[in-house]
Parts: structure tokens; C-alpha cells; sequence
């Protein structure tokens, strides 16, 4: 883990905000696992597989966009990436909080940091893909400033719905 600027993360006496590195692959991937198990009927194969990811997805992700970890001692339990589009908009992956310690604020603390980090990058809006079995998070996002753009993607068979917000 490499922790963020002071300046730029937030922390609790039990949580701390911090970039992913490759020696948290393990932790992500079992946060993944254990916030998506639930929605596993309602999701095709493919679509399961690509949201809790395996090593080399992970790998790759962790190339291609910025992994935030929320970390208790030394254990992850949540996450969110995100990057920067060629359109110079913000894009949010994978925001995953384990059960036991879902609706403690770490998604919001989380989602801010990304936030904070889309505008430090001169993105002006940000956008996520999510499907119709995550209610709590569609709830979670539209809470947050997030709308629903009406476009619409496929996600090996699952349509994903974009949703967007200004920064």
C-alpha cells in the first residue's frame, strides 16, 4: 500500500485511505469477492468474473487506473479505481465494501478521495457503470450527486447503466 498525502486522504482511529500497490492484490480480490458474492445469481458468468476479477485482471487494472484501498490494520476492506477518460472525464470501477463494514461511510470516504482526485486532474464529470441488482448502490450513487445518463452497455450479456455527475 502506498499511502496517499496526508493532505489528500482521509482517516479514522480505524480506517485509512491509501493507493493499491501489487502486494494488496489478495486483499482486493477477497473484498471483491465477499461485497459481490451476494448478487452472484443475478449476474451471468462473465459478468461475475469480470467485477470480482482474477489476478491478471487485477494486475491489469492496477496498470491502468488509480486502486484506492480503505485499510483496517492491515486489512482491506474496501475499494475503489478510477482514471481518466481520453474525453478527459473521470471513470469509477469496482467500489467494493466488505459486508461487515458496509454503511460505516467508507464507500463515501472512498468516493471523495476519487472525487478529489478526478478534480486534481481537471476532470469536470464523472461517470460509473453499474447493473440493476445493485439497488443499494444505485441508491448509494444517486444519493451522492450521480444520475442516470440513459446510455446503456452490455456487460457479457448483463446491461450495465452509465451514470454521471459534475465535479
Amino acid at each position: 500500500m502506498a499511502e496517499i498525502e496526508p493532505s489528500s486522504f482521509e482517516e479514522s482511529e480505524h480506517i485509512t485511505l491509501c493507493r493499491a500497490t501489487g502486494a494488496d492484490c489478495e486483499g482486493i480480490l477477497r473484498c471483491l469477492r465477499l461485497a459481490f458474492a451476494p448478487y452472484e445469481s443475478a449476474y451471468t458468468p462473465g459478468a461475475y468474473q469480470d467485477t470480482v476479477l482474477r489476478p491478471e485482471t487485477l494486475d491489469r487494472r492496477l496498470l491502468d487506473m488509480c486502486v484506492l484501498v480503505a485499510v483496517n490494520k492491515s486489512e482491506i476492506v474496501g475499494t475503489l479505481a478510477y482514471n481518466v477518460t481520453p474525453e478527459s472525464d473521470g471513470h469509477l470501477r469496482g467500489m467494493a465494501v466488505i459486508p461487515e463494514w458496509q454503511g460505516r461511510g467508507i464507500a463515501s470516504r472512498l468516493l471523495h478521495q476519487a472525487e478529489f482526485e478526478l478534480r486534481a486532474n481537471h476532470c469536470r464529470r464523472c461517470t460509473l457503470d453499474t447493473s440493476a441488482p445493485l439497488e443499494r448502490a444505485i441508491s448509494f450513487y444517486r444519493s451522492h450527486g450521480y444520475t442516470a445518463t440513459g446510455k446503456q452497455s452490455d456487460l457479457f450479456g448483463m446491461p450495465l447503466f452509465e451514470y454521471a455527475k459534475q465535479l
